[in-house]
């Protein structure tokens, strides 16, 4: 059994480009990402605030009134929150490798889950910015694909993930 509280969600792309995220415990986001690399949100509960793909597959979800909480991109559409959640995207999954996961449970396949960290100082948030910019640039250099499931701009293998 899980320590986390997992809630599935699906993405609905809108014609403004926006997307309607609708989560399995009733939350509904309206997410658009922006020219500053952050996905900016609001939900149905009067929450809003950005999340941001940090580097290291470590993403800070801020809220407007000033709590960050940090998750860590899993892979397979998941990601573990310092919450205590695992989110799990349900409009990727198909195909043969959505049954197994969803037959087996991600902890079988995936191995053991490692946790977000709690708490980043503004420094350590930097460095991980700054790792991901130094990796972009490598890539650009190369000329080759990244191995990890997230670009630089957020892009989970072409799913649009847009963090968590």
């Amino acid at each position: 059994m899980s320590q986390y509280r997992e809630i599935n969600y699906t993405d609905e792309l809108l014609a403004d480009g926006s997307v309607h995220r609708r989560f399995s415990d009733g939350r509904e986001e309206w997410r658009r990402r922006g020219p500053d690399r952050l996905v900016h949100w609001r939900d149905n509960q009067g929450q809003q605030g950005t999340d941001e793909l940090l580097g290291n597959r470590i993403v800070k979800r801020f809220y407007a009134g000033g709590q960050a909480v940090y998750g860590r991109d899993i892979g397979y559409g998941r990601t573990v929150w310092g919450n205590g959640t695992l989110t799990r995207n349900r409009t990727t999954f198909g195909g043969r490798m959505g049954a197994i996961l969803a037959a087996v449970g991600a902890g079988a396949v995936l191995g053991a889950i490692v946790a977000p960290p709690m708490f980043m100082s503004p420094e350590e948030e930097e460095d991980l910015r700054e790792q991901a910019r130094q990796q972009v640039q490598q890539q650009a250099q190369s000329g080759g694909d990244s191995d990890s499931d997230w670009d630089f701009d957020g892009d989970d293998s072409g799913d649009s993930d847009d963090f968590g």
